[in-house]
C-alpha cells in the first residue's frame, strides 16, 4: 500500500478494498470487492442505503441483488457521468447524480501530468514483440529516458511516498510501478524482457534519489 492508502486503512470506521495491478498497470479485483460487500451488507440487514461511486457494468448484479433486500442504491458519478457510467447500472439505480468540476475541486486537485510524444516504430506485430540484437540498444536508451521521464513527473508527496516505502521495502512501490511498466512498455511497442525491468527499475531509484538528494 502506498502511505496515502495506509493512513486510510489506519482510519475508524474505513474499511479499505484493495485489488491489484497488472503488468500493464490496470487496477484489478475491486469491482468483485464492490459486489461482495452489497450482497453481504444488504444480506446482513446492516445497510439501507447505498452511495456507489462506480460507472462500470461489473457492480449490477450486486446493485440488483441488494436491492432484492430493500437497499435503495444510489449511484454517484463524475461530470460528465453519462459518458463514463454503463447506461444500464445508472437504469438500475434508484437515483443518480454527478459532481461537477467545482465540487470535486474542494477536496481534490488535479494533477497535471506530462505526456511525451510518442515515436513511431515501423515494424511488424512479430518483430516488435521481441527486441533483437539490432534494437537493444536503441530500446535500452528508450527505457532509460522512460525512467528519467517518469521520475520528472512525481510530485513532492510522490517523493515522500517513496522514502517512506523504502523504510521497510525495497524497489519501486506496487502504485507506481505499473504504471511506470505501462509507459515504458508503450514507448518500446513491446512487454519489456526481465533484464530490461530490472534496468528500468533501478534507473527509477537512481533517479528519485538523485532528485530527493537535490
Amino acid at each position: 500500500m502506498s502511505a496515502d492508502q495506509t493512513a486510510i486503512a489506519d482510519m475508524d470506521d474505513i474499511k479499505l478494498r484493495l485489488g491489484f495491478i497488472n503488468g500493464q498497470g490496470q487496477q484489478k479485483g475491486v469491482d468483485s470487492l464492490i459486489v461482495t460487500d452489497l450482497i453481504e451488507l444488504a444480506r446482513q440487514r446492516a445497510i439501507s442505503e447505498v452511495v456507489l461511486l462506480s460507472g462500470d457494468e461489473d457492480v449490477r448484479v450486486g446493485v440488483q441483488i441488494a436491492q432484492n433486500y430493500g437497499v435503495r442504491v444510489h449511484l454517484l458519478g463524475i461530470h460528465p457521468a453519462r459518458g463514463s457510467q454503463s447506461p444500464t447500472l445508472r437504469q438500475e439505480a434508484d437515483t443518480t447524480s454527478e459532481w461537477d468540476k467545482l465540487t470535486v475541486e474542494k477536496f481534490l486537485s488535479l494533477r497535471s501530468v506530462h505526456q511525451p510524444a510518442m515515436t513511431a516504430i515501423a515494424a511488424s506485430p512479430a518483430k516488435a514483440a521481441v527486441p533483437t540484437a539490432e534494437t537493444a540498444d536503441d530500446d535500452n536508451g528508450l527505457i532509460i529516458a522512460a525512467a528519467c521521464s517518469f521520475v520528472a513527473d512525481l510530485q513532492e508527496a510522490d517523493l515522500q511516498a517513496i522514502e517512506i516505502f523504502w523504510k521497510d521495502n525495497r524497489g519501486v512501490p506496487p502504485e507506481f510501478d505499473g504504471r511506470l511498466l505501462a509507459q515504458t512498455a508503450e514507448k518500446i511497442s513491446r512487454r519489456l524482457e526481465k533484464a530490461e525491468m530490472r534496468v528500468l527499475r533501478s534507473r527509477f531509484r537512481e533517479e528519485v534519489t538523485k532528485r530527493r538528494e537535490g
